[in-house]
């Protein structure tokens, strides 16, 4: 890790979620907080989430262990299920960032194949840190990128809520 780095997450909040759900275990977020500071040099990490009401103690409790987070209106599809494509964002986020020399590098977390244009444009100006995705079901587009990638299957060790008794 080199201290002078100052890089930046940006996380498809969603993707996150459902991800390490579907792992079968629930994701502790001070410790993935603390992990990308320490592993990555994180200074800011930008959780990118449709907001919902109702949900003020989990925005609040995200806040208070260090993310940033940037919301996205949300609607209810025709199934009832909740939406807030939060995409658009991030890459804008990610790429104004960039030119506004914001960050050393960048470190992306999804396993969305939306993303290649992203990580081609951050690997050909060489700012991509890492991407990081929850399982190797990770898109294809993201992996024919030859970018750096972290699984967080593995990493169940490192960052799993531990219920306190």
């Amino acid at each position: 890790m080199n201290n002078y780095e100052k890089n930046c997450a940006y996380i498809d909040g969603a993707n996150l979620h459902k991800g390490i759900h579907s792992l079968g275990w629930k994701l502790d977020y001070l410790r993935f907080r603390v992990w990308l500071k320490e592993k990555y040099c994180v200074d800011h990490a930008y959780i990118f989430i449709g907001f919902i009401e109702g949900n003020q103690s989990l925005y609040a409790f995200l806040r208070n262990v260090g993310f940033i987070l940037v919301f996205k209106k949300t609607f209810t599809d025709r199934y009832g299920l909740v939406k807030g494509n939060c995409d658009a964002d991030l890459v804008l986020r990610t790429v104004v960032d960039f030119y506004e020399n914001t960050y050393y590098k960048a470190i992306i977390f999804s396993s969305d194949g939306d993303y290649n244009s992203l990580i081609k444009f951050l690997l050909l100006k060489g700012r991509l840190k890492v991407l990081l995705s929850p399982y190797k079901r990770c898109s294809m587009l993201l992996r024919e990128t030859n970018a750096p990638i972290v699984y967080l299957y593995n990493k169940k060790f490192e960052l799993e809520y531990q219920c306190s008794k």
